[in-house]
C-alpha cells in the first residue's frame, strides 16, 4: 500500500481554532494565510453564495493592491470557514494591512460586483454584494479586535 502524507492543515487542532489571520505555511518565498472567518465546526459555515461572491471582491480588490504583484492566490477553504491567501515575498504585518484595506474597500464598495457576469463567471447568478459586504464586515471586526499575531494556538515560534 502507497504511504500517504498527512497534509499540513490537517495538522492544525481545529478544536482550539478561532477566527483570525494565520500563517498557514511557508514555502520557500510563498506564505499561506489562513483568514478563519468563522469557528471551524461550531455549525456556522459560509453558504456558497457568500463564499462566492468573498472571492469575486477580495481577489479582484487583493490584485489591486501594493502586494497585488506578489499575490499567488486567493480562494475559500473547502470547509466553509475561512478563504486561503497566497503570497510571495511579504511580511506578515504588510499582508494584515492589506487585508484590513480590502475588506473595507468590499464595505464601501459601490457599483456592480466584479465578475458577475455569464462572460467572466461560471455560476454568476450566485453572486451578492450584500452577502460579501456583511461577511467582510464581520471578519474585519474581528481583525480588528483581537492580537493578530499569526500563529495557530498551541504553536511555537
Amino acid at each position: 500500500m502507497e504511504k500517504v502524507n498527512k497534509i499540513a492543515s490537517f495538522t492544525v487542532d481545529h478544536d482550539l481554532l478561532t477566527e483570525g489571520i494565520y500563517v498557514s505555511r511557508i514555502d520557500g518565498d510563498v506564505t499561506t494565510y489562513d483568514l478563519r472567518t468563522r469557528v471551524p465546526n461550531a455549525g456556522d459555515y459560509m453558504d456558497n453564495l457568500t463564499m462566492h461572491s468573498v472571492e469575486h471582491m477580495f481577489a479582484t480588490y487583493v490584485r489591486s493592491s501594493r502586494i497585488g504583484e506578489r499575490v499567488i492566490y486567493f480562494g475559500p477553504m473547502g470547509c466553509q470557514t475561512g478563504f486561503y491567501l497566497l503570497v510571495r515575498d511579504a511580511e506578515n504585518e504588510e499582508v494584515l494591512r492589506v487585508v484590513i484595506d480590502v475588506l473595507n474597500k468590499i464595505i464601501n464598495h459601490e457599483g456592480e460586483m466584479f465578475g458577475a457576469v455569464k462572460k467572466e463567471c461560471g455560476n454568476y447568478k450566485n453572486l451578492d454584494l450584500s452577502a460579501a459586504k456583511a461577511e467582510c464586515k464581520k471578519y474585519l471586526d474581528i481583525l480588528l479586535n483581537k492580537e493578530n499575531d499569526f500563529m495557530y494556538k498551541g504553536e511555537k515560534i
